[in-house]
């Protein structure tokens, strides 16, 4: 998941040095998004980990 974070925000500047301002706006969007819910799910995840060690 925070790959395609990383994807879609080297897509956003590229974008954003060759002009195309709309393209890096909604690239920008999608990895904000795909970044929040990987931060989600990473800390999901190490809370389900300390329970289960008890």
């Amino acid at each position: 998941m925070l790959h395609y974070a990383v994807i879609f925000l080297v897509i956003a500047l590229i974008a954003a040095v060759f002009g195309f301002g709309g393209i890096a706006a909604g690239a920008v969007g999608i990895a904000k998004i795909l970044f929040y819910i990987f931060v989600i799910m990473a800390i999901v995840t190490f809370v389900l980990s300390l329970l289960k060690k008890r």
